[in-house]
């Protein structure tokens, strides 16, 4: 008898009213949901491609602090699910997702302008927010996972969140 697996709860989102780029991941890796924290896994790429975009090192910063830094120039954070089955942290892994509810987003964040999707998972949401009027762009994933580019052909990439 197969012992089931536990339905995962994502994170709460880092938003504001001023957001103007919101950040969309697919749903928070073990390391992530262990911490309670965005982006936890000390491989993933994102802290550092964010930090340098910002042009300001965040993840030299606490987390908290990290945060309060990355809503201060406007950008925000969140997933596309907000739970799901998963064993480990691969995208491929998650059974019976539930998508985030993003029909108040318009109204949480009235200066959004952009969603950036961090890797392809999150991505296959694009279409349904480039309806909504917002620009979207889909990033290289900043997963350890993902090796496939060099950070810095990632960061180019990166960069069109704020071009």
């Amino acid at each position: 008898m197969a012992i089931p697996t536990p339905t995962l709860t994502g994170l709460a989102p880092v938003i504001a009213r001023d957001t103007r780029v919101l950040i969309l991941g697919s749903f928070p890796g073990a390391a992530s949901l262990a911490a309670g924290r965005y982006y936890a896994h000390p491989r993933n790429q994102f802290w550092p491609l964010v930090s340098r975009v910002l042009e300001e090192d965040l993840a030299a910063l606490p987390y908290e602090l990290r945060l309060v830094r990355l809503l201060a120039h406007g950008f925000g954070l969140w997933d596309v699910l907000a739970g799901c089955e998963r064993e480990g942290s691969l995208d491929s892994a998650i059974r019976k997702p539930a998508a985030n509810d993003f029909e108040r987003l318009r109204a949480l964040c009235p200066a959004l302008e952009t969603v950036g999707f961090n890797g392809q998972a999150s991505g296959k949401f694009a279409p349904q927010f480039a309806a909504a009027g917002y620009r979207t762009v889909v990033l290289p994933s900043s997963s350890p996972a993902h090796q496939t580019l060099s950070f810095e052909q990632k960061l180019a990439h990166w960069r069109a969140l704020i071009g």
